[in-house]
């Protein structure tokens, strides 16, 4: 019985690995694709592909489209993303992770992530003497407007920023910001962000008040969400914003290596 489950165990491994590459390769496309494409793109045999993906159909995890010969991923898979969601793993995995970076740093910080064209605050830690901010836990605010979200924004490929923000409707306004208005100052803004190396804001959601940020990227390099730090900015001067923008990002790395199942 030992030989025999031994046996079994060497088979399924790299059956359960290949099932688990092709969901993650079918998540990552644009839309329903051949067989023969997965196959090459995961260098599987086609028969394997073929038998994969007819488990994984039976299942729910994926839906196969025969007028178009294509496969594409299936309800159970959305279901497991939506368990995803009720259980808030990023703020279960942040929250320490943020509260170090507090104690360590001395400034406010906020875990966030993208809601569609807004940010979304999961975790806010203050540090001690600081004031309250904005960025409480449930507060959503335009991405564009914030260091978080441009951190992430900043992360996402052409398209789908630009789906995001398809014309000037798209940019919504929080009093006299300035800077950020359509579609071109937005690519202008992120290309500055990607340059520098973090993100940044200064007064845009509270006068006084500036944040910088770093986005925290899962394992396909999607910014899964974005750690900041908030601080007044008479304190703060802006030639220490490099430096703070440093000592933020040990933090987000260790989130991504949580996030995606790597080991400290």
């Amino acid at each position: 019985m030992t030989t025999g489950g031994t046996a079994a165990t060497r088979t399924d491994v790299p059956a359960a690995r290949n099932t688990l590459r092709i969901l993650s390769y079918l998540a990552a496309q644009r839309g329903p694709v051949p067989a023969s494409t997965i196959a090459a793109a995961l260098a599987l045999p086609r028969s394997t592909a073929y038998r994969l993906l007819g488990i994984l159909a039976e299942q729910g995890f994926v839906l196969h489209f025969p007028e178009a010969r294509r496969y594409g991923i299936g309800i159970a898979a959305f279901e497991l993303s939506s368990g995803f969601s009720r259980q808030e793993p990023i703020a279960r995995l942040g929250r320490p992770i943020l509260a170090t970076a507090v104690d360590r740093i001395g400034e406010s910080a906020h875990l966030a992530v993208l809601h569609g064209r807004d940010v979304l605050y999961l975790v806010e830690e203050r540090a001690r003497r600081r004031p309250s901010l904005v960025t409480d836990v449930g507060v959503r605010l335009p991405s564009h407007l914030t260091a978080s979200g441009r951190a992430m924004l900043a992360a996402l490929p052409a398209a789908q920023l630009r789906a995001l923000f398809p014309d000037r409707a798209a940019f919504a306004e929080r009093g006299d910001t300035g800077d950020v208005h359509d579609y071109a100052g937005l690519r202008r803004l992120l290309d500055e962000t990607r340059a520098r190396g973090y993100a940044a804001e200064d007064g845009a959601i509270t006068p006084g008040i500036a944040s910088v940020a770093i986005a925290v990227l899962d394992h396909a390099g999607w910014p899964a969400a974005a750690i900041a730090v908030t601080f007044s900015r008479d304190a703060v001067g802006e030639e220490r914003w490099d430096t703070l923008a440093g000592d933020i990002r040990p933090f987000a790395a260790q989130l991504a290596r949580r996030i995606s199942g790597r080991s400290e």
